[in-house]
């Protein structure tokens, strides 16, 4: 298949929390702004410190994911030395934190229904795949950012071409629980694949860059299973080529049937065109037995162009795995939090008459889509908290209000020192 890509970086109309800008243009933006005047180098300062409070508050949670995630991890054996009960709770916090962490890096859950429809629409990766969904416990995908890219999609084996649009995610969070045992299959029912994972095994992959309607694809253990298309290609030319020599092999096998008999002492002679005749059979017989070859070997090269096709459109795509991955969101759950906590604080800072929640979102996704282009549906929930947190941001009914730039940095100041009491009190 043949695709040619072009990548639409227009919003849409299904606006996100994601704030698809790097921290540092965040802050030169809100600089240039022209608020904070002489005060510039003071902005910058109190960015430096709450990111720095945050980046130790998530290094807490970081250490935590990573303690719960001992007991399942595919190559880990720990599970089969703990109780039931401290792999119940650990498996609890550790998806508990996890999806804490997501939430936190404006990531959303994918629902089933979007899931189950995504198996049955026509996707960039044109095979038909299956996964062996009763090995799961549970499967979850979260989602962060999206796009259009139009795809340029052969049909009728490169002859005719046509250009179709598909729904991109920007970041893909898949999380897939292993089932403790495999259950005796039902009678009548086919045999449930095993699969290669560790029973009760967690797996975490991270991708970047995945069609919606691609999401099966990234199951474990994921088959592509022979469409109609593959199965006419290999099975005609087969059936043409090998009914003549199944037909010819019929007038002589049973020549074969007399040397035997011949062998085994039932005949006491055989004549020389029987002899012919079995020569004959053997050499159809090897005429049979290359053909089948031939057509094993075309079937073993389409599976594994297809497999090709999968790695080339998924897992290439491929960020992080497993215990790796708590890094990556934990640094996205950094920034996001922190560039929420920086506007919020500037907005209600500036003298622009901006004084309650509702107005400060409004505010902060207008200034977003003109200084950035980005169409974003700014959340000021967690950042107002984290601000009231440390003290510099107060309530008075719906009225919002933050300390000036000196007291809030003496703030901040007290709550990086409340970590570290003993080195404060000297």
């Amino acid at each position: 298949m043949d695709q040619q890509s072009a990548q639409d970086t227009g919003g849409g109309k299904d606006r996100e929390h994601f704030i698809p800008v790097r921290k540092i243009d965040i802050i030169e933006a809100l600089i240039v702004h022209g608020a904070l005047g002489a005060e510039r180098d003071k902005f910058r300062q109190l960015c430096e410190q709450l990111a720095a409070i945050e980046h130790y508050e998530y290094h807490v949670q970081l250490a935590r994911l990573h303690n719960d995630y001992f007991y399942f991890a595919p190559e880990s054996t720990a599970h089969a030395r703990a109780g039931v009960a401290t792999l119940k709770r650990a498996y609890r916090n550790l998806i508990e934190g996890l999806t804490e962490v997501l939430h936190d890096a404006n990531f959303i859950e994918v629902p089933r229904e979007e899931i189950e429809r995504a198996q049955r629409e026509d996707s960039i990766v044109r095979l038909k795949i299956t996964a062996p969904l009763d090995n799961y416990r549970e499967v979850r995908f979260f989602r962060r950012g999206h796009h259009q890219e139009t795809v340029l999609v052969s049909s009728w084996y490169g002859l005719r071409k046509r250009e179709r649009q598909f729904k991109v995610y920007d970041d893909v969070m898949m999380i897939v629980t292993v089932k403790e045992g495999a259950p005796a299959p039902e009678n009548g029912k086919k045999k449930r694949q095993k699969s290669k994972l560790r029973p009760g095994a967690v797996l975490l992959k991270y991708f970047h860059n995945i069609a919606g309607a691609d999401l099966n694809a990234l199951y474990p253990d994921v088959k592509v299973v022979m469409g109609w298309r593959d199965q006419l290609m290999l099975g005609v030319p087969a059936l043409i080529g090998g009914v003549p020599i199944l037909l010819k092999l019929a007038s002589t096998v049973t020549v074969l049937f007399l040397i035997a008999g011949f062998y085994l002492g039932f005949s006491s002679s055989v004549r020389d065109e029987e002899w012919a005749g079995a020569l004959a059979a053997l050499s159809g017989l090897g005429a049979l037995g290359g053909f089948a070859v031939t057509q094993w070997m075309k079937f073993q090269r389409q599976t594994l162009l297809h497999q090709k096709t999968i790695a080339d459109n998924i897992y290439y795509r491929n960020v992080n795995n497993n215990a790796g991955v708590f890094d990556t969101l934990i640094g996205e759950a950094e920034e996001q939090e922190s560039k929420e906590a920086f506007l919020a604080y500037y907005f209600l800072l500036e003298p622009n008459g901006i004084s309650t929640h509702a107005d400060l979102d409004v505010h902060i996704e207008t200034w977003l889509k003109k200084t950035f282009g980005v169409d974003v549906d700014f959340e000021g929930h967690d950042a107002l908290s984290e601000l009231e947190r440390h003290g510099i941001l107060t309530r008075d009914g719906d009225q919002l209000t933050v300390l000036p730039l000196d007291k809030a940095l003496e703030r901040l100041d007290r709550a990086w020192n409340s970590f570290f009491p003993a080195i404060a009190a000297k």
